[in-house]
Parts: C-alpha cells; structure tokens; sequence
C-alpha cells in the first residue's frame, strides 16, 4: 500500500518537470528576462556562437582597461605632474577598427586585411584643470592628454568572384585619442594611519 501512496507524488513531480523541460510552460523569475522558450532549471545549456561570445568579451575587455578614470594621489609641490602611458597599440587598433570598419569578409568572395601597420603617436595636449568638486570622488583636478596617432598599412583587397583580382594600396588613418584621470586634492585619507 505504501508503494503505491509514493508513487502517485513521484508521478506527478515527474510530469511536472517533464512539462517544464518542453519550454511550453514555465515561469521565468523576477530578475530575468526570457527570449523563447523557458527550459526552467532543468535545461540544457544552449551554446553560445562564437561571434556574439567575442563581442561580450571586447565589451567587457574595453571597459576594464580602456573606459574607466583612475584616481590617483596629489600632485606633489616641486614636481611637474606627467600624464600616464601613451596609448598602447591595441588600443589604437580597436578605435581604428571602430571608426573604420573592414568590410566584406566573406572568403574567396571579398575580403579586406590591414597589413604591414606601423602607428605613430604624438602628444598634442597635456594640462590639468583646476580643482573642483566630482561626485562620488571628492576634491580633484581632471588631467587632460591628447594623443595624435598615423596608422600607416598596407590596405589588401581580394576579390574572388565574378573575376578574382586582388588590390594593395598604401594607406594611412589618424586617429585622436583623449586619456584622461583624476588627481585628488587636499589632504587626502589613505586609510587607518593616515596623518591629517
């Protein structure tokens, strides 16, 4: 008797999930936001194409390294304040390939390539602002620095169809770049120990 009292729970849970999985039914939480069918906890993992993972992982790398201010320490007296590393050639080239987008890559039908690059960076502008208030940071003064960089490359173009014929052309973009930080100012809490 007993075996059949268990199994009539056990049943239903089963259908219940099986219902679940078909991604007919199922309730998506609060925070989420659901695009087709819910598998509920009990689904696959869907795939990711390969494109739309390298997109996220650009975003998420631009962010971490190339669009956020970083704060640093007073200027001290005595010393002129120099502005941090000039732009790095990753840099260059991801706001290059965002203002200038390659086009076609569809191989053996039409495809463009950047080769034999060589950038050149020069300084324009380095000067501070006066001090003001930011929110979120207190009292500080905005370095500016303007960066001028020339890519120089070799632009390729290959065309496979109707008639294959391929074409090199010397080339050469300019592209501005701003890197801009924060120097606090005033006498500045470091932390426990700090002398005011």
């Amino acid at each position: 008797m007993s075996r059949k009292i268990l199994f009539i729970p056990v049943a239903g849970l089963l259908l219940l999930s099986l219902s679940v999985m078909t991604g007919c039914v199922g309730y998506p939480l609060p925070y989420q936001t659901v695009y087709g069918p819910n598998m509920a906890p009990f689904g696959p993992p869907i795939p990711m194409s390969p494109y739309f993972q390298k997109k996220l992982e650009d975003k998420a790398w631009e962010h971490e390294r190339y669009e956020r201010v970083p704060i640093l320490g007073p200027i001290t007296s005595g010393g002129e304040p120099r502005a941090l590393d000039p732009p790095s050639e990753d840099e260059i080239m991801r706001a290059l390939e965002k203002a200038h987008p390659l086009e076609g890559g569809i191989p053996f039908f039409h495809t463009q390539q950047r080769d034999n690059v060589r950038i050149v960076v020069e300084p324009i502008a380095d000067y501070i602002d006066p001090p003001r208030v930011y929110p979120l940071v207190g009292p500080a003064q905005l370095h500016h620095c303007h960066y001028k960089c020339i890519i120089y490359y070799t632009a390729v173009t290959r065309v496979g169809w109707p008639i294959p014929y391929t074409t090199t052309d010397d080339s050469q973009e300019v592209i501005y770049i701003d890197h801009n930080h924060l120097h606090m100012v005033g006498n500045v809490d470091t932390g426990p120990g700090a002398e005011f």
